[in-house]
């Protein structure tokens, strides 16, 4: 990768680098690596069960639950934290490098996952741990993957480019679910191992073919910053996961007193970390990127509209697996499997909507595509609010698919338009920000969403639990102890494709004491969703609408983002880039900041410099920005 600052250039790339094959390597392989990194953060959704069995490990005795969440939740947390850190280290280092280097990691550490051989809470232990390493390599891929497509491609392909990529980090998700599925009954190390052939190949493949073609700035680490903001984030994060817990009778931990103290604790860090980062020379994030509205209005959108639909696939998941699917015949046991079928519909609306945005924001930018996306989601998300909770499964696909179509008009359009807008220099650090901002929004979004149905179900739940209970046989002492447990079990079992009632009743001895025929009807199919199904659909509901209220902000942060944009540098900063790398023949890495040079006055639509001075450069710490309204080649989204 070239170096502008002090006098150094890498040798010069051939010079079809980033208009001929080598953009499609950029893409295949880097799509690669998302794909495998988004399939594991899904595939223990399913496969929990057969994994908690392995390791001969209760989930649901309360001394337990909190291996449970670190095991479904630590890898997304660990993502959440580092992408912004690794990206910008990536920016110094070379993007390239970093994300060879966390193929290498991800694939060792799913090696290490595969060959557990420790069982109860040490076996749980092991498998937090090692997936947190291979969480760190993750975010070295996520952190470093979209700066280096935006690097490959030219700007007036970038959309089609991160369509494409988006494809694997959606599809990933829902592959995961199929996967985990299929693999987790046969043998649960499978879902870790499934992985490293990929790995090693990627691994490889990475090695030999990409190379860093974009601009370097020589820096030094921000050790303040990064670890304010790493400290930050994860007690922010940390005490979100905790509040799913009960506490003091309350249903949720949201009144736990190291709940509260880790949540403001970490905001408190975390305004800390973004004062340091405006007096140290060399910060981790230049702050001054967010006076680019591009790039404001794009991480907004981005995050609410994470934080609208982060819980929307936990929510499903729950209410195919503890509801819809034992109503319509399937096992509590065998409706992991099957939740992950129905929601296929998902994967399709994206797949076949997210290239196709891409590459019209390519042409006629992100503002138009990205808001009408998220429009469509919030109407997705009222219809869901209107569906009855034993649906009929026609208009369960097509509003999922709907969804899913809103989001891929969305998704590439707005990460093409943020990438657009940085300087060559900081799109490691700023791709990172937009992770940062997507993947910290999901776990809150899974958090609140858990909140709000566990509080629905707090509220009914107990009294339909009891009357049903009593009803069916079970002794009033019996039924009073169950219905007195916190909710958040019952979701937890249905989550986990456990029979709930099974798992409530077994510790009180009740269910011995049944007559064979009494028995059957309370542990079967349909006993347990007939008795949540009205509670549940009472959370359920204010969690839709909580999500389309998100989105409804999301909406109007995407449509204020402006015309389309995206960064050039002033000719004099050209210049002395230029004059640095003077030693080399053809530096590629500076292609694209000369482009401005070489535009005609007359294509410009307009310059925005005035309110982009100050928002730093690579050089100067000054930014130059143009709007274009035409649809030319060089149009960006």
């Amino acid at each position: 990768m070239p170096v502008a600052g002090p006098a150094q250039a890498a040798a010069p790339m051939a010079a079809d680098d980033r208009g001929g094959h080598y953009k499609w390597i950029a893409l295949s392989n880097t799509t690669l690596g998302i794909l495998m990194v988004t399939i594991n953060q899904s595939i223990l959704l399913i496969s929990l069960p057969a994994l908690f069995r392995g390791i001969k490990l209760n989930p649901l005795v309360p001394s337990n639950t909190s291996y449970f969440l670190w095991i479904f939740l630590g890898f997304m947390l660990v993502t959440a934290v580092l992408v912004v850190s690794l990206g910008r280290v990536g920016d110094i280092y070379g993007r390239v490098r970093m994300y060879n280097l966390g193929f290498a990691v991800f694939t060792v550490f799913s090696i290490l996952l595969s060959v557990t051989w420790l069982t109860g809470p040490a076996g749980a232990l092991w498998i937090i741990i090692m997936r947190i390493f291979q969480g760190v390599g993750g975010a070295f891929l996520f952190a470093n993957s979209t700066a280096i497509l935006t690097d490959a491609f030219p700007e007036n392909e970038r959309g089609k480019a991160m369509g494409i990529n988006g494809i694997a980090a959606v599809s990933g998700s829902f592959l995961g679910l199929i996967l985990g599925g299929v693999l987790a009954p046969v043998n649960w190390r499978l879902v870790f191992l499934v992985s490293v052939p990929f790995g090693l190949f990627g691994t490889v493949w990475a090695y030999l073919k990409l190379r860093d073609n974009g601009i370097r700035i020589q820096a030094k680490i921000d050790w303040l910053g990064n670890t304010l903001f790493a400290v930050g984030l994860i007690s922010l994060l940390t005490g979100i996961v905790y509040s799913l817990l009960p506490y003091g009778g309350h249903p949720t931990g949201w009144t736990n007193p190291r709940v509260l103290a880790a949540i403001i604790g970490g905001i408190v860090i975390l305004v800390a970390f973004t004062w340091v980062e405006t007096k140290v020379p060399q910060p981790m994030f230049k702050l001054s990127l967010f006076k680019i509205r591009a790039f404001t209005a794009g991480n907004i959108a981005g995050l609410l509209g994470a934080l609208g639909r982060g819980g929307l696939q936990l929510m499903l998941i729950i209410w195919l697996q503890g509801i819809w699917l034992p109503q319509h015949g399937h096992s509590f046991a065998e409706t992991p499997l099957w939740a992950g079928i129905a929601m296929i519909p998902l994967t399709i609306g994206f797949l076949l909507t997210g290239p196709v945005a891409g590459a019209l924001s390519d042409r006629w930018g992100a503002r138009v595509l990205a808001t009408a996306g998220l429009v469509i989601s919030m109407i997705c998300f009222l219809l869901l609010d209107l569906l009855p909770i034993n649906f009929s499964y026609v208009w369960f696909a097509l509003i999922v698919f709907l969804f899913a179509v809103g989001m891929g008009l969305f998704f590439a359009p707005n990460q093409a338009a943020v990438m657009n807008s940085l300087p060559p220099d900081q799109r490691g650090a700023g791709a990172g920000m937009l992770n940062t901002f997507q993947n910290s929004a999901t776990v809150l979004s899974m958090g609140l969403f858990f909140t709000i149905v566990t509080l629905g179900l707090a509220a009914r739940l107990p009294t339909h639990l009891y009357k049903g209970l009593t009803a069916a046989g079970v002794e009033p002492s019996a039924a009073h102890l169950v219905a007195s447990e916190p909710p958040i079990g019952s979701l937890f079992s249905a989550f986990l494709g456990y029979n709930p009632i099974k798992q409530l009743l077994g510790p009180t001895g009740a269910l011995e004491k049944l007559s064979p025929h009494q028995l059957a009807y309370i542990t079967g199919r349909s006993f347990f969703p007939n008795l949540i199904s009205e509670p549940f659909a009472g959370g359920l509901h204010l969690a839709f609408t909580f999500a389309a209220v998100a989105t409804l902000f999301a909406i109007v942060a995407s449509a204020l983002r402006g015309k389309r944009y995206f960064y050039t540098a002033p000719a004099s900063l050209v210049e002395e880039l230029a004059e640095g790398a003077a030693d080399s023949a053809a530096v590629t890495g500076l292609n694209e900041m000369a482009e401005v040079a070489e535009l005609d006055e007359d294509r410009l639509a307009g310059q925005d410099s005035a309110s982009m001075n100050g928002a730093g450069s690579a050089g100067n710490g000054k930014l130059a920005g143009r709007d274009e309204l035409d649809t030319s080649p060089r149009g960006g989204g």
